[in-house]
């Protein structure tokens, strides 16, 4: 499925529309080129979780990991600073699928080959000025 969005908003109203399918325990594995919307979409992930401050939510580059409060805990990942999968690994990305939360990775592309089986695959690109295509596949 292929969405087209217009603007900021328009992409946070897709992430609550896909918060609506997430439960505990799921993973979804965003990709994209820089300033594609991967955090706008995971501010609207959030707002659809139930985090109050979803507008606060940012990209974790530097910590790597950040964790958001909801009816259902955010764990938003982003992958972009590190250079190999053991760097991933090290992280204890996979203890985060345990707590009953959803987990969000941006840059997942880094770390295809140690994703799970199942999980939510999301690419976002730019497609004009204010618009991305944002392609879901499950």
């Amino acid at each position: 499925m292929v969405i087209t969005t217009k603007g900021e908003r328009e992409t946070i109203r897709v992430g609550e529309e896909i918060a609506k399918h997430l439960r505990p325990g799921d993973m979804v594995a965003l990709s994209g080129d820089l300033g594609a919307g991967k955090t706008t979409l995971v501010k609207g992930i959030a707002k659809g979780l139930g985090v109050r401050n979803y507008r606060y939510v940012n990209s974790p580059s530097f910590t790597i990991v950040k964790e958001y409060k909801g009816k259902v805990p955010l764990f938003h990942f982003d992958v972009y600073r590190l250079n190999n999968l053991k760097d991933i690994e090290d992280i204890g990305y996979e203890d985060y699928l345990a707590r009953n939360g959803v987990v969000v990775i941006e840059w997942s592309n880094k770390m295809a080959r140690i994703l799970p089986n199942r999980h939510l695959d999301i690419s976002l690109k730019i497609s004009g000025p204010a618009k991305r295509a944002i392609t879901i596949k499950k």
